[in-house]
């Protein structure tokens, strides 16, 4: 992991992508940095970028480019994928449900990652000088929190239903619902839809290809649809 200066901020184009500085101008995001104690850092794959267990952290991290993962792993070592995040996604202790005693959180790179840490408390604080921007920030951020309930509602459904038929159908259901169609593309790899619906990779494919010979859905690559 390495500290991050100036010039590895958001490019204009970036920042325009990013939900948590949705409405927020580039200058204004150049200036809101330092108000709001931002410091940006560097990760490469598979490095810990942050772990739940630490209590004095008290910050938002921001992926602003590149792939994670939050991951649950339970007292028996097993891990769970909790949620996949991309550029925009937010985390922080002060955001997520941090389980039960013995389990451990952690969001950890996929591939390299540019992550913002913004202080939390200076979120919540007034600003002094009432800065629009300050407001828009709190009101995405507070998006994001719904947006990652309802995602916590989905995958709760998802975990919920008993064969891994039953899960894979429930969460391809909820991804075609997203695309507006029958057809999706999954966002991640297969051996990373097992984790998300908690599941043998090996059991799954067996499942994924009696699905495909019932006619129940057609797959191409990571391209699925529901017939």
């Amino acid at each position: 992991m390495q500290q991050r200066g100036a010039k590895d901020m958001l490019a204009p184009r970036e920042l325009e992508k990013s939900p948590l500085f949705r409405d927020i101008s580039y200058e204004e995001y150049r200036r809101m940095l330092p108000c709001f104690q931002a410091v940006g850092k560097s990760y490469q794959a598979d490095e810990l970028i942050y772990d739940f267990a630490d209590t004095g952290r008290n910050d938002v991290g921001v992926v602003e480019r590149g792939e994670a993962a939050m991951i649950r792993i339970d007292e028996e070592g097993v891990a769970t994928v909790m949620e996949e995040l991309g550029p925009g996604s937010v985390f922080g202790r002060n955001l997520a449900f941090v389980g039960s005693a013995g389990d451990s959180l952690e969001v950890v790179c996929r591939t390299p990652c540019d992550v913002l840490f913004i202080d939390y408390p200076h979120i919540l604080q007034r600003c002094e000088k009432a800065c629009t921007h300050h407001s828009l920030l709190v009101q995405n951020m507070l998006q994001l929190m719904a947006d990652k309930a309802r995602a916590l509602s989905e995958r709760i459904d998802v975990l919920s239903r008993r064969s891994i038929r039953e899960k894979l159908l429930c969460c391809f259901r909820q991804m075609a619902g997203r695309a507006g169609g029958n057809s999706f593309t999954l966002p991640f790899s297969l051996s990373v839809l097992a984790d998300y619906i908690a599941t043998d990779r090996s059991a799954m494919m067996r499942e994924l290809k009696r699905l495909r010979e019932e006619q129940v859905i057609r797959s191409e690559g990571r391209r699925f649809t529901l017939l």
